[in-house]
């Protein structure tokens, strides 16, 4: 149930703009995260600065400002399907926000999805995730959190559907699908892996948006990080467990902590809502950071034989493959190239591109219907976009060019049809 407007890999394989002049004290506050991870005390100067890191890295201001409000005054609309949700001001108002919380109450909601009140949170609060978190590291957020300027913003009520506004529901989903625990690391596996696998099961709530969603909002500790098409977004965030998906076995560790920091890299680049993400949040990672996170998400992946290849797949008649190769030929060649290599990393290639070649089609569809951006960052300050062809290609040619780039230069994905293109015309466009 988890509908952050940032969730979700797009485009290239895998899973928050800072100006170049905040780099320096990013590293800073880094380097201060660390050390109090493996037990240093710090003033509480240091500490606030360190949860600014860690709020970055957590991606709290992606659900908890308006797009026309102010920083984490809450406001913020996550549409769920079972109606939506408002998040709340965690500004330190003393009237509307939480300003009268203390950081064991602060600690206790991260770590137990209950308020102060003991309210029981709605998953879009990704509390199975953040119970995770560390007691010094939640103490290090609030104390950022109490460094805000107070916006009196009173909370706007949720409007969910009957039954799903009763919240003694939650009392069966959380006994389905939340086990509450700080992160404990894994025996035997070095401090750079362990340290990848708390921000990215933690902080990073990544298996939030790569994982399939059931009809309850809950997602079984089975299928993590196992991908899955976001409620209604329409966009598909891949399997990080299998490399047929996300193709991390085939990416060195430089290449993915690249995209993760920057948004981009020789291997591929970020669209659609893993744009934001890396926008809001992942552009904030420090360098040896973004490295443990890239250790830990190569970890994940199967040794699983490979799902159906080109001669198991519907391939497209030759009649389709002919009209997509001139709709490429006009439209696309001149970024991408006639041999689908692309010019990384300003273009991406999208021969042996795993997300080109998914069983599911929608993001490649999408990104030719609606074009998009990867995000401005530090380490890319000046992306290159593509542009919409919605109203430039009827719904046969998206369908055909599409066909064509999934099926061509040794790509194993299958054809797309023209219903298909069609549906993806009405899916929602992200704020």
């Amino acid at each position: 149930m988890k509908q952050p407007r940032v969730a979700r890999l797009i485009v290239a394989p895998i899973a928050r703009i800072a100006s170049l002049a905040r780099v320096g004290s990013l590293a800073r506050a880094a380097s201060i995260a660390w050390m109090l991870f493996c037990g240093v005390s710090h003033s509480q100067d240091s500490l606030a600065s360190r949860g600014e890191y860690l709020a970055h890295l957590g991606d709290c201001v992606a659900c908890h400002t308006r797009q026309d409000g102010e920083r984490f005054a809450g406001g913020f609309a996550l549409p769920t399907p079972f109606g939506t949700l408002y998040s709340p001001n965690i500004t330190p108002d003393d009237a509307t926000g939480i300003g009268m919380w203390t950081a064991t109450e602060f600690y206790q909601m991260l770590h137990t999805g209950r308020s102060r009140d003991g309210t029981l949170l709605y998953p879009a609060m990704p509390f199975p995730a953040y119970t995770k978190i560390t007691r010094e590291d939640s103490d290090a957020i609030f104390a950022y959190l109490r460094t805000l300027k107070p916006i009196s913003r009173a909370n706007r009520p949720n409007e969910l559907r009957f039954p799903y506004n009763n919240r003694s529901l939650m009392f069966g989903w959380r006994t389905l699908y939340f086990t509450e625990g700080t992160f404990v690391p894994i025996p035997g596996r070095s401090a750079e892996f362990n340290r990848g696998a708390y921000l990215v099961q933690g902080l990073g709530h990544c298996a939030s948006c790569h994982s399939t969603i059931n009809a309850l909002g809950g997602s079984s500790e089975d299928s993590a990080f196992a991908g899955g098409l976001i409620p209604l977004q329409n966009w598909y965030a891949p399997s990080l467990t299998s490399n047929q998906e996300s193709g991390l076995g085939n990416w060195s560790v430089t290449d993915i902590a690249s995209l993760l920091k920057g948004g981009a890299s020789m291997r591929g680049a970020v669209f659609g809502p893993m744009a934001a993400v890396t926008h809001n949040s992942l552009q904030y990672l420090t360098n040896p950071d973004a490295t443990a996170m890239a250790v830990y998400l190569k970890s994940l992946l199967e040794s699983k034989a490979s799902a159906a290849r080109a001669s198991e797949r519907a391939r497209g008649s030759a009649a389709t493959l002919a009209a997509g190769r001139s709709v490429y030929e006009h439209y696309c060649a001149a970024c991408h190239r006639s041999d689908g290599k692309g010019m990384p990393p300003a273009y991406p290639p999208l021969a042996g591109n795993p997300s080109i070649e998914m069983e599911l089609s929608v993001n490649p569809l999408r990104m030719v219907l609606n074009g998009g951006y990867p995000p401005e960052t530090a380490d890319n300050p000046r992306p290159y976009g593509m542009p919409p062809f919605a109203q430039v290609l009827s719904d046969e040619e998206v369908a055909a060019v599409v066909t064509y780039i999934r099926t061509s230069w040794g790509n194993y994905g299958a054809a797309v049809t023209r219903r298909e293109a069609n549906a993806m015309r009405a899916a929602p466009l992200l704020d």
